[in-house]
């Protein structure tokens, strides 16, 4: 009887692990997918302030010439 109360703790605890490691992998990979998005924000937003400097210094050319 000893035997099977200890089996069955121990199934129990190694359960509770599986899931701990589960959930811990689920996290992982949701946190990789906002890093990835927010890559792409940051690179976005690069690109956006990179054309109005490039506008800017057109605009400041062709202020220049006149």
């Amino acid at each position: 009887m000893k035997r099977i109360l200890a089996l069955a703790a121990v199934i129990a605890l190694a359960g509770c692990g599986v899931d701990a490691a589960s959930s811990a992998a689920t996290a992982a990979a949701l946190k990789k997918q906002e890093i990835e998005q927010g890559k792409k924000t940051m690179q976005h937003a690069q690109q956006k302030i990179d054309a109005a400097v490039q506008q800017m210094q057109e605009s400041s050319k062709a202020a220049e010439q006149q």
